[in-house]
């Protein structure tokens, strides 16, 4: 029998909790259903869930802190957010959180589960490819653990910054497009996915400032190239 994905939902309102319960438990999800952000929080760490839908709009901490809270115990745990204010600093604050996506009510039940699959169907392949650890530069790249290593220090890496760091080394020295990296990545090239990102290559270069000739360049309304001033540059890695 296939296991479960067990599924943490946060929604404060009766009707629509229930109706998202009963439509995602059709689908073959384990539900666990609170009704406010710090039972939502308690839910959590006392489960084992595979992935979140929380509602913005919460009592007592609102789903902005709570998947913050979420992504700081469990970086790789796919998150959506559910709103009914549709307003762009909003989504923007969202995606800067590392979310994977946003929703806003009314919405239809069979977009949601379109979203979740294809959420879903990204992190499994993810988890599909093998890959060692590599050396880039000063630093220690680990993909299968989403971990990067500097001398003795060690930074537990989220999925997306996982992702966007190993598709710049694997194409070391080359320019690789937003919407290549948006496309694989977000699975969506839109203005909101973009700040995104753009707060991502952000991260990374905060992350890898240690070493002088690690550089992530901009070109402007192309992409991003990954600078390697050591063997590794103009080198193409299959991760």
């Amino acid at each position: 029998m296939e296991r479960k994905t067990k599924l943490l939902l946060v929604e404060d309102d009766p009707s629509l909790g229930f109706l998202m319960t009963e439509f995602l438990a059709s689908k073959g999800f384990e539900v666990s259903l609170c009704a406010n952000g710090p039972s939502g929080w308690q839910t959590f760490l006392a489960g084992s869930f595979q992935f979140a839908i929380l509602d913005v709009m919460l009592p007592g901490m609102d789903g902005f802190e709570l998947a913050g809270k979420i992504r700081e115990k469990q970086p790789e745990i796919p998150i959506i957010l559910v709103t009914a204010r549709s307003m762009k600093e909003d989504k923007i604050k969202g995606f800067n959180l590392g979310i994977d996506d946003y929703l806003t009510k009314p919405f239809d039940e069979d977009e949601l589960f379109c979203r979740i699959q294809a959420i879903k169907n990204r992190a499994e392949a993810r988890l599909a490819v093998r890959v060692d650890q590599i050396q880039l530069g000063k630093y220690q790249f680990d993909y299968h653990n989403q971990s990067l290593h500097y001398e003795d220090s060690y930074r537990r890496l989220t999925g997306r910054e996982n992702e966007v760091i190993a598709l710049l080394i694997n194409n070391c020295g080359h320019i690789v497009k937003r919407e290549t990296i948006l496309q694989a990545i977000w699975g969506t090239s839109d203005y909101f996915s973009g700040r995104s990102l753009d707060v991502y290559i952000s991260k990374l270069r905060k992350y890898l400032q240690e070493d002088p000739n690690l550089l992530i360049e901009n070109i402007s309304k192309v992409g991003f190239i990954l600078q390697v001033k050591s063997e590794l540059e103009g080198k193409r890695y299959e991760l």
